[in-house]
């Protein structure tokens, strides 16, 4: 799970930044790269929480380590501050949304978030062991926010329902294609070395997704033959018992005969819900393995594409070197020349002067 959200995260962010330097302006809040991106950041806060009990209930909710950063970097007091003179927020999970927004409009948010991972004897009282943010991952995901830092965003607080919001990621954006097809071909190894490690990364993360499918579907199998067993043994006992209310009165026999047969229908239809319930699991399953490997071919063809480019590259670079060693040598000579040049005016100056004397 952690490393699912981290590359949630590494999408969310390279998208992020593509799409707003693009845009060429200042980001508000009804951009949707910008709002996916708080929706998985808020996922991450949230992984590995621990549930506080109170006495309205349980309370779990990523606003009390942000509270920290207050005490550990004196520069968060103005967002404190901030956050608690909004009227409009009721729930701690408003705040810490607020929270994000005015870290990410002052450019900040990498920097505290990192004061918290440096002080996870501090967290650990808010989050378990194995949560993203005591993990590797954690520092991970702050080193990529620091790549924020060359947007410009104006976020409105005053009139948002940050309270009520429900974060649901949108897959939608994460699976468009990024690859154009020659117009950028100048932009270097850099851009398709970038190219060619994001779709090594998806094709991993889709590997994974397809091996936990298929090890579900194996697990339906085996529940739906548990589930058959089960049923063949009731059928045994039901027989069984009809076997042995035959020596009783009409009367007795009349109420056992009832009683099993409403017992055997309410257990036959519950098998049915079950086994309703675990044939479409698995279609949907299927469907959606058939729709990762689909993906998986489609991103291994975008990979054979980009490394021709990397080929391509390299050879203009070569040529692009050899001829920066011509040049190199080409002005080696002129200099020389020149040189030569400068030492003939000098002798020519002296001959002159000596004859005018």
């Amino acid at each position: 799970e952690r490393a699912n959200l981290m590359n949630m995260m590494k999408l969310s962010i390279k998208i992020l930044i593509q799409s707003a330097l693009s845009l060429g302006r200042t980001l508000d809040s009804d951009f949707p790269p910008l709002q996916q991106f708080f929706v998985v950041l808020e996922h991450c806060l949230k992984h590995g929480l621990k549930v506080k009990k109170t006495f309205i209930g349980q309370n779990k909710s990523f606003f009390g380590p942000l509270e920290l950063v207050e005490k550990l970097c004196p520069e968060a007091s103005d967002i404190a501050t901030s956050v608690k003179n909004l009227p409009e927020l009721k729930t701690a999970v408003g705040r810490g949304r607020a929270w994000l927004y005015l870290a990410l409009m002052q450019k900040k948010l990498a920097d505290y978030l990192k004061v918290l991972l440096d002080h996870k004897h501090l967290l650990s009282e808010f989050y378990e062991p194995d949560a993203l943010m005591m993990e590797e991952e954690g520092a991970v995901i702050v080193g990529l926010l620091v790549g924020l830092n060359v947007i410009d965003a104006n976020l409105c607080l005053k009139g948002e329902d940050l309270d009520s919001q429900v974060g649901v990621i949108d897959f939608s954006l994460y699976l468009k294609e990024t690859q154009d097809s020659d117009d950028k071909q100048d932009g270097g190894i850099t851009a398709v070395l970038d190219q060619k490690h994001y779709v090594e990364e998806l094709n991993r993360h889709l590997s994974c997704t397809v091996a936990d499918l298929q090890n579900k579907i194996d697990c339906l199998e085996k529940t739906n033959s548990k589930l058959q067993e089960e049923v063949c043994v009731w059928s045994v006992k039901y027989f069984s018992q009809l076997s042995s209310i035959r020596g009783k009165n009409p009367q007795e026999c009349t109420l056992d005969l009832k009683h099993l047969s409403r017992y055997w229908k309410s257990l036959c239809k519950e098998l049915e819900k079950e086994l309703e319930l675990q044939i479409g699991m698995k279609t949907e399953m299927e469907i959606a393995m058939k729709l990762l490997e689909k993906d998986t071919h489609e991103k291994q063809d975008t990979l054979v594409a980009l490394r021709q480019q990397l080929e391509e590259v390299k050879a203009i670079n070569l040529q692009m070197f050899h001829k920066s060693q011509n040049a190199e040598c080409s002005l080696q000579q002129k200099t020389e020349a020149i040189s030569s040049f400068e030492g003939k005016t000098n002798e020519m100056m002296s001959s002159m002067k000596q004859m005018e004397e």
